[in-house]
């Protein structure tokens, strides 16, 4: 069989054979490496994506392949009917880390998510709280209980009904909050760093809020922080940069440094919610992805998310004199670290498209939000090139409206 060798030769091979709901860049990638990948046609990319927040060491990382390649030669699954040591090592990382009790291995952020719903539900039943409250600009995941608590219409037109007693609120929105809560309440799932809604903080006041409500209605708080955990905002969690501690935390992307590899921490009074059989899962915590994710743990603590921090400010500090530079075009610096995003005042989309032409990979997200999420590892000089890259995007725009 001859394998074609281009780009659009791929492309046309997959659009014959799957299910065309992506939105794919027009790239067919041969190899990757640090912060780079190549295309088949030979054409290297900057990698601001970095898999969606999920190859936190980036690509080709010497000691993640090492403990990939040594523990698939040991086993590569045995299902969780046995004990295995990269679990339980991974385990004890995240409990020593991070103070959580518990943790469960799922596969993915949206079994996370699925988990702490089943777990918060459990926990609620004997108390007569059953109402889950969530927030708009949210996202969980694709399965049916993530997508009872969000609000995009994309992702929900004409596969109703969903979970039931499940209730998006306005984000950052005190006041209706308080409205909402009740002695019903049984859980608030919030990302405190929101991803897809645009890399937007809850704010101070909202949580103090929150924190307010939870003392008076004893509901749980959950914390997803699939994109913003594993150290991409310079801190392990996104909620590390408030005074406060959600009962239940979902993990994802990174913790696996770019396989599937999802978790649920959870605080000690819910250690004893589930008693044997009432949660599983055959894949989730696989051996070869947490010897992954124990290296990626070790890199983190070890001097990555140090890393994130100052490059992170150095990105932030570029990133503001791109907006001093083109303010009819930029409205707003968002996020921190390795978590960044551009507000514009126009649709992000032909921008992802401009970048690409100059071998930049970003994306947008919330329509005019160019969202920036590179590998953990990337330096100074990666940051270079993206904003002389970014900026030269913004100057043709810029020339071409005449608005500058």
């Amino acid at each position: 069989m001859n394998i074609p060798t281009t780009s659009q030769a791929v492309i046309e091979r997959e659009q014959q054979s799957m299910y065309q709901v992506y939105r794919r860049l027009p790239i067919a990638v041969q190899y990757a490496s640090g912060c780079r990948i190549t295309s088949v046609d030979g054409d290297s990319y900057l990698d601001f994506l970095s898999g969606i927040a999920v190859n936190a060491l980036g690509y080709g990382h010497p000691r993640l392949l090492d403990a990939v390649t040594r523990q698939a030669q040991a086993f590569m699954h045995l299902s969780n009917v046995f004990y295995q040591e990269p679990q339980i090592e991974l385990a004890e990382l995240l409990v020593q880390h991070t103070g959580y009790a518990r943790v469960f291995f799922s596969n993915s952020g949206a079994e996370a998510m699925e988990g702490a719903l089943k777990l918060a539900r459990k926990w609620g039943n004997t108390r007569g709280k059953t109402e889950v409250l969530a927030f708009t600009g949210g996202f969980h995941g694709r399965t049916y209980g993530a997508l009872s608590i969000m609000a995009k219409p994309l992702y929900k037109d004409g596969m109703e009904p969903f979970l039931p007693n499940a209730h998006v609120l306005p984000f950052n929105n005190s006041e209706t909050l308080r409205d909402a809560v009740n002695e019903k309440t049984c859980a608030v799932v919030l990302e405190f760093l929101q991803g897809e809604g645009g890399i937007v903080f809850a704010t101070p006041e909202f949580v103090t809020t929150l924190l307010e409500l939870q003392e008076q209605y004893g509901f749980l708080i959950i914390a997803d922080e699939v994109q913003a955990g594993a150290g991409r905002t310079g801190k392990f969690f996104g909620f590390d940069h408030y005074l406060v501690k959600p009962d239940i935390v979902t993990m994802a992307k990174g913790i696996g440094g770019g396989l599937p590899l999802g978790a649920i921490l959870m605080a000690q009074h819910l250690e004893t919610v589930w008693d044997k059989g009432m949660h599983g899962t055959t894949f989730g915590g696989n051996p070869v992805a947490c010897a992954a994710g124990v290296v990626v743990m070790k890199e983190l603590y070890g001097g990555v998310m140090r890393n994130v921090h100052e490059v992170g400010c150095y990105l932030r500090e570029n990133l503001n004199v791109i907006q001093q530079n083109f303010p009819n075009i930029v409205e707003e610096v968002r996020g921190c670290g390795f978590m960044a995003g551009l507000k514009l005042s126009v649709p992000a989309a032909p921008f992802i498209e401009a970048l690409l032409k100059r071998r930049v990979v970003a994306n947008a997200t919330a329509d005019t939000v160019i969202r920036l999420l590179p590998p953990l590892i990337a330096t100074r000089k990666e940051v270079d090139e993206f904003v002389i890259a970014m900026q030269d995007c913004f100057k043709v725009y810029s020339e071409q409206e005449n608005i500058n």
